[in-house]
């Protein structure tokens, strides 16, 4: 399973899934914008590794890494 914590700074993915164990949180990822088909790119990566910014419908995100292990991506392309 490819996961969002497994992306490359810059690299395009798309996401096919989001299962957050925490129903709220999970509402909160979709609400942002992490649902399936869409494209993400890593942007930008903090000092210490997390948080991590994502780029997802044109809006920047900050994501810890705790919630952005439940998010699975395919390679763009693939």
């Amino acid at each position: 399973m490819i996961t969002l914590l497994n992306m490359k700074l810059n690299q395009h993915a798309v996401i096919t899934s989001v299962n957050h164990p925490d129903e709220g949180m999970e509402r909160r990822l979709f609400d942002l914008g992490f649902y399936p088909g869409t494209t993400v790119e890593k942007v930008l990566v903090s000092p210490h590794q997390d948080p991590v910014a994502y780029r997802v419908r044109g809006t920047t995100v900050a994501l810890r890494n705790s919630d952005a292990q439940y998010i699975q991506i395919k390679e763009e392309g693939k």
